[in-house]
């Protein structure tokens, strides 16, 4: 019995270390100043895999906090982008101002909430967003899987739209900043990701 509580009480040690070594603090101040940039593709360029088509509509290239990272395992929407990652630039990557926000991901989807607003509401919208990741690459893949809430990421690559080779189904990206709800995430073909040191 007297084993049993110690190896309890060293998993449930390694646990809390875990969680706590789970999130990245860089400290006060605006990590990621810049919006991001897109730039629309002349000519789409196509990809194939597995039973997916994908279309690059824009090159899209942001630096930004993390602020939240959720993996997906279920669905077709999991076969081509395992993890979400809710990103913050401007005022929404700097943690006094993340401090005052209550920020979680759910069903493909990034939730905030607020007891009083640090920022304005409109800012908090535009300035961050819900961002489904495919991994061009197994470079891109490997680094997905390091990335911690708080982290600092540079993402390269384009925005996309899927469609299943027999055309019954379609996942599109969002092509603005300034949209919310349903249909507002970006779904972003990752070329390049690096985790960026302050």
């Amino acid at each position: 019995m007297k084993k049993l509580i110690i190896w309890l009480l060293i998993i449930a040690a390694c646990w809390t270390f875990y969680n706590r070594s789970g999130q990245v603090e860089l400290g006060p101040g605006v990590m990621a100043p810049a919006v991001p940039i897109q730039r629309n593709i002349d000519a789409p360029i196509s990809h194939r895999i597995d039973d997916y088509n994908i279309s690059e509509l824009a090159q899209f290239d942001i630096k930004a906090k993390v602020l939240a990272k959720k993996n997906y395992h279920l669905g077709r929407e999991a076969d081509l982008s395992p993890t979400d990652l809710a990103l913050g630039w401007g005022n929404m990557s700097d943690e006094r101002i993340l401090g005052q926000i209550k920020i979680s991901q759910s069903g493909r989807f990034y939730f905030w909430r607020v007891d009083s607003f640090p920022i304005p509401r409109n800012e908090i919208e535009t300035s961050s967003a819900n961002m489904h990741l495919i991994p061009a690459n197994e470079s891109v893949k490997s680094t997905i899987k390091k990335i911690r809430q708080g982290d600092l990421v540079e993402i390269s690559g384009s925005l996309v739209n899927v469609i299943s080779n027999n055309g019954d189904w379609r996942w599109s990206s969002s092509l603005t900043r300034n949209d919310t709800g349903n249909g507002a995430c970006e779904l972003i073909w990752v070329k390049s990701l690096r985790i960026v040191t302050p």
